[in-house]
C-alpha cells in the first residue's frame, strides 16, 4: 500500500488538455451521453477524446470485458491523453481490474475522475500505483454550479475542493486527520480481502450508495467490521444514500441507527449527508490526500494538492 511519502499526485488539467471519455462499467445512452460529456469537457477547456467502445452495449456492460479494458488501457498508453473521465458507473470495473496497465499509469500519471462503480478503479490504481484519484461527477451527467466549482478546484486549480457541509448531521463529534479513502460502500465492501482493497488504517473513510435498503447497508458495514478493516479508521464522512427501497426505514430502524452504532463502537468523528454520492451537488475529493474532518463544524478540509 502507498504511504503518504510515496503518494503521487497527477498533473493538473489545463486549457487544451486532452481528456479520454471512457465507459469501463455500465452502458451509456449512446450519442446523447457522448455529446453531453463532450460539451462538458469543452466547457472546462478540455479536448474530449471518445473511447472506441464508449457507445458499445453488451448486456449490462458498456461492451465486453475485453472492449472496456482495451479502451481504458488505450487511454493509459496514449501519451497525448492528459486525463481520464468516466462516463458512468453501473457495474463492471471489478471484472477488468487484473488487466489494467498499472505500469503505464505509473510511468505517466493522469487524473482519473468518476464515482459509484468507478470506486473499484480508484482503489486499484491507489493500491497498485500509489496515485491520487478523484471521486467526482461522471462526464455524462450535467454539472451543477456547485459540482463544477468543486471539480475545477480539485483537478484544475489544485486547491481544497471540499469545505462546509451545512446539511450534514453529526453522528459523532470531534476532529480527525487522515488520508481520504473510500467511495461507494458496495464496492468498498466487495473489494475487502482483495489486493485492491483500500487501506483504511488511520484514514478518513468516505462512503455513499444508491438503491440499497437499510439492512443491506448494515450488512456491508458488518462485513467491514468483521474483517477488521475499520479497526483503526480515523473518521467517517457519510454522503447521501439515495433511492433507498425502504424509504430509509426498515421496521423502525433507520440508516442513522446503523451508522450511529458503528460510530459508537469505533469512537470516531462522523457526519452524514455530506455532498457526496448519487446527488447533483457533490464534492470532488482526491483519494489518498490528507484531510481534516471537523465533525462539530461539519467541515472537511483537504490539504494542498500540489
Amino acid at each position: 500500500m502507498p504511504t503518504l511519502s510515496s503518494l503521487v499526485s497527477p498533473p493538473l488539467l489545463a486549457p487544451g488538455s486532452r481528456v479520454a471519455l471512457v465507459a469501463p462499467a455500465g452502458p451509456i445512452n449512446g450519442d446523447r451521453d457522448v455529446e453531453m460529456a463532450s460539451r462538458q469537457a469543452r466547457a472546462l477547456g478540455w479536448e474530449p477524446v471518445v473511447a472506441a467502445h464508449a457507445r458499445a452495449h453488451h448486456g449490462y456492460f458498456a461492451g465486453s470485458d475485453a472492449e472496456r479494458l482495451a479502451d481504458l488501457n488505450a487511454a493509459i498508453a496514449d501519451a497525448a491523453i492528459d486525463g481520464i473521465w468516466c462516463l458512468r458507473g453501473g457495474y463492471g470495473v471489478m471484472r477488468i481490474l487484473d488487466g489494467i496497465d498499472y505500469a503505464g499509469l505509473e510511468r505517466r500519471p493522469r487524473p482519473v475522475i468518476g464515482y459509484s462503480d468507478i470506486t473499484a478503479l480508484h482503489a486499484a490504481i491507489h493500491a497498485r500505483c500509489g496515485l491520487v484519484a478523484f471521486h467526482g461527477p461522471m462526464a455524462r451527467t450535467p454539472l451543477t454550479e456547485f459540482g463544477r466549482e468543486s471539480l475545477v478546484r480539485a483537478v484544475i486549480d489544485g486547491v481544497d475542493p471540499c469545505g462546509t457541509a451545512p446539511a450534514a448531521r453529526v453522528l459523532g463529534g470531534g476532529r480527525a486527520r487522515g488520508r481520504l479513502v473510500g467511495g461507494n460502500l458496495a464496492l468498498v465492501a466487495a473489494l475487502c480481502g482483495t489486493p485492491y482493497a483500500f487501506d483504511i488504517d488511520g484514514a478518513i473513510l468516505v462512503l455513499e450508495d444508491v438503491n440499497e435498503a437499510v439492512y443491506r447497508i448494515d450488512r456491508m458495514m458488518q462485513q467491514l467490521l468483521l474483517a477488521g478493516a475499520l479497526d483503526r479508521c480515523a473518521g467517517l464522512v457519510l454522503g447521501s444514500f439515495t433511492n433507498m427501497p425502504d424509504g430509509g426505514t426498515d421496521c423502525g430502524r433507520t440508516i442513522d441507527d446503523v451508522f450511529s452504532e458503528i460510530v459508537d463502537r469505533l469512537g470516531v468523528p462522523c457526519i452524514i449527508n455530506a455532498p457526496v454520492g448519487h446527488v447533483d451537488d457533490q464534492w470532488t475529493f482526491p483519494l489518498g490526500r490528507l484531510a481534516t474532518l471537523d465533525a462539530d463544524a461539519r467541515t472537511l478540509t483537504v490539504e494542498t494538492l500540489t
